[in-house]
């Protein structure tokens, strides 16, 4: 069922308060993908053991296979059976349309990332539909988030070894930062200090000290994409600077394939598919909950 304009308002007012709250306590907010119902029961369940407030997030693929408006639908009745605090982001949205819809679909939470679909866009077409984006959301108070150029890897499990001399070059720089931010109106920087997408045979390493002198450098929340397979020390000191938000979706994955399989191959002869489902959940949950106690927002949600 479609949410009210005042209903949608009143719920990004409310994801703004969160914000407000991470920065003012000194803790993250965990983002966390979702692609079918269980994964989203993992993730309620999570926040709801540990009082924790959640961000719920679809990719381009995600909305695809789960649709804008059942997303929308699902989360508020898992929201309102559970008693927790849960809002949508959009996350790596290509187009600026895209965008748009799930505005109006009532999504808290845009991430626009024009360079998701083009590498080569350039910062000033980056920069343009950002804007757009940033206006259009200004109906429902949605934050919106972007960066200026193409974040590296993909929500997988990497086989091959981080050569950071290599994304050393795409990271973010403070007056990059500043120069993007004060352009384009964003609510939220993604900021590249190390974060990668995916999971990789090797911890990833993020520069603490570049993400403080960004972190001085700008006024709006700053968001960590790709944390996935990083050292959970690295979130705790990452929300002491000031990240408002963490992206987490490979972890997830990896643990619900590896655990199904396991189930599946216990359960030879089992065919309903809902009797093998709740040990998968449980271990997705158990990761869910490591994240958030490390983001610090363990017992931080308001209901």
């Amino acid at each position: 069922m479609s949410l009210t304009i005042p209903q949608i308002r009143a719920n990004t007012m409310r994801a703004r308060h969160l914000y407000q709250r991470t920065r003012n306590q000194h803790f993250a907010v965990g983002a966390f993908n979702i692609d079918n119902q269980e994964t989203l029961i993992a993730v309620a369940r999570a926040a709801q053991k540990l009082r924790a407030p959640v961000l719920v997030e679809v990719s381009h693929g995600e909305v695809k296979a789960l649709g804008l408006e059942n997303i929308r639908d699902m989360v508020d009745n898992y929201k309102d059976e559970f008693g927790i605090e849960m809002y949508i982001n959009l996350d790596h949205s290509p187009t600026v349309d895209d965008c748009k819809r799930a505005i109006d679909a009532g999504f808290e939470f845009i991430h626009i990332d024009i360079s998701q679909e083009n590498h080569d866009a350039s910062l000033q077409e980056i920069i343009d539909k950002t804007k757009e984006v940033v206006n259009y959301a200004k109906f429902t108070g949605a934050l919106v988030e972007s960066e200026p150029h193409y974040f590296g890897g993909s929500s997988n499990l990497h086989t091959e070894k981080i050569d950071y001399e290599a994304i050393k070059h795409t990271f973010s720089t403070p007056d990059g930062a500043k120069f993007f931010v004060e352009s384009t109106g964003i609510d939220t920087f993604a900021a590249a200090v190390g974060n990668l997408h995916g999971k990789y045979p090797v911890p990833k390493k993020i520069d603490l000290e570049l993400l403080q002198v960004i972190r001085d450098a700008i006024d709006c929340q700053i968001s960590l994409h790709g944390g996935s397979g990083t050292p959970l020390h690295y979130f705790e000191d990452a929300a002491k600077i000031g990240v408002s938000k963490i992206n987490i979706n490979s972890d997830m994955r990896v643990v619900f394939r590896k655990t199904l399989e396991e189930v599946l191959r216990e359960n030879p002869d089992e065919y309903a598919i809902v009797k093998l489902m709740p040990e998968v959940y449980q271990a997705v949950q158990a990761v869910v909950e490591s994240k958030i106690e490390a983001f610090g927002s363990k017992g931080k949600a308001v209901i």
